[in-house]
């Protein structure tokens, strides 16, 4: 296992603030989406890429079961 470049807490609304240095790593600015890759029991973190969107825009018609007013009302702050 890598030792982490820095750590950051989650907030209430379980967010977290991705560290300076992480955001410079990645070359990230503000309003830039990130893409997480799931490892067995590791997440990955990246810039996202137009591939990326394309997948999870594909992706979205298949999830119908969080498709009411209600879901979206609970899943709003995530």
């Amino acid at each position: 296992m890598q030792r982490p470049v820095a750590v950051s807490r989650l907030t209430s609304k379980y967010q977290a603030t991705i560290p300076r240095a992480v955001r410079r790593m990645l070359g990230l600015k503000q309003g830039d989406r990130v893409a997480f890759a799931v490892h067995r029991r590791e997440i990955h973190l990246r810039k996202a890429g137009a591939v990326d969107l394309a997948y999870l825009h594909a992706l979205e018609p298949t999830l119908t079961e969080w498709g009411s007013k209600a879901d979206d009302e609970a899943y709003r702050d995530l």
